[in-house]
């Protein structure tokens, strides 16, 4: 579900809503929303999961108007009135981070960072060799934060990237991804950080994985290279710490990593994977359908692989969809409503089946 950047130019709540108010927050063909709310305005925010209880949501940004140089990990509290201008940072302000979750009991979070090893953010490569890529920042580790920014457990500290951290609904597993073995792969541990255990081993890019509701399944994004330039490729960006993430296909195992099926074959990036609260369905982002590269919209397909059905309908960018943990509402981040900027915002809605 994890690991995305996104650049911007910066712009107010004030100016946003007067240019925004002629572009549409609903789309007439979403028929699965009802009630959609904005909640950030300005700048990069994306990522914005939900707490076991459902009232709140922690999410990634680089809202320069809230001094920020790169990503850091904030908290929105939906029984508050929310202030655009500024927002509970839960991060050191240090490095770059991604991919926070809530812990059970919702006292804790878990994200991973850079902190450790620069105060400042890394950099950001674009292009390599003519192609859009990924940083796999070897200095990633995951950690565990209380609701005022300190940290309270390092979860990782093995050499290269750990990082793409989610929660199981059941309290007692987390998924990742890691370069330990030297390929990028799914692993499993404890709530506690014990007992890890690596579930995926072939070859390509494991990442973004999300446990079904009632834990017993995963689903995650997955490049596979197959021929020999693809293979040599791969490992010659994997190197450089940097992977190609325009050909990734959906996949889905039981949650210790047996029973490995591919659900779609759609071509392109198809990442961002959720279970639907009924364990039958998943909702991932995907491009298959652009000539261009975007836009990115949110897609819902049975987890067979049929049924295939588009659920958003922006002209550039939905992703990072969450159920709440009722499975009533709907959190994602969207470049809608935007005033015609960059900028990446934080929605809810009700879902309607």
């Amino acid at each position: 579900m994890c690991t995305a950047l996104f650049w911007t130019c910066g712009a107010n709540k004030a100016n946003v809503s007067a240019t925004a108010e002629e572009e549409p927050i609903l789309y007439p063909e979403e028929k699965h929303f009802k009630n959609v709310k904005q909640l950030t305005f300005g700048g990069n925010n994306a990522e914005a999961y939900w707490n076991f209880k459902g009232d709140k949501l922690v999410f990634q940004s680089d809202n320069k108007n809230w001094g920020l140089g790169c990503d850091q990990i904030f908290i929105l509290d939906l029984n508050k009135q929310q202030d655009s201008t500024k927002q509970t940072l839960l991060s050191t302000g240090k490095g770059r981070t991604t991919c926070s979750f809530f812990m059970p009991g919702d006292r804790t979070i878990l994200y991973a960072s850079t902190h450790l090893a620069m105060d400042t953010c890394p950099a950001v490569p674009v292009r390599e060799g003519g192609k859009y890529v990924w940083p796999i920042y070897p200095e990633y580790d995951i950690f565990e934060a209380d609701l005022q920014g300190r940290i309270v457990k390092q979860m990782t500290n093995q050499k290269g990237y750990d990082a793409e951290a989610t929660v199981s609904p059941t309290g007692d597993r987390i998924v990742f991804t890691s370069m330990r073995n030297g390929d990028l792969d799914l692993y499993t541990m404890n709530i506690d950080g014990t007992d890890v255990k690596q579930i995926t081993n072939t070859l390509g890019y494991d990442g973004g994985a999300a446990f079904s509701a009632d834990g017993k399944q995963i689903v995650w994004r997955a490049s596979r290279p197959r021929t020999p330039d693809e293979i040599k490729k791969y490992r010659e960006l994997l190197q450089a710490d940097l992977v190609e993430p325009t050909n990734l296909e959906i996949f889905v195992a039981n949650a210790d990593g047996s029973n490995v099926r591919q659900v779609t074959n759609l071509g392109k990036a198809n990442w961002s994977p959720y279970f639907h609260p009924d364990g039958k369905r998943i909702l991932f982002c995907s491009n298959h359908k652009s000539a261009i590269g975007f836009p990115f919209n949110i897609f819902m397909i049975n987890v067979d692989g049929t049924g295939l059905e588009q659920v958003t309908h922006d002209k550039q960018f939905d992703s990072f969809i969450m159920f709440s943990p009722d499975g009533k509402k709907v959190a994602w981040c969207s470049n809608r409503h935007n005033g015609r900027t960059r900028d990446t915002n934080v929605f809810i809605a009700d879902w309607v089946d």
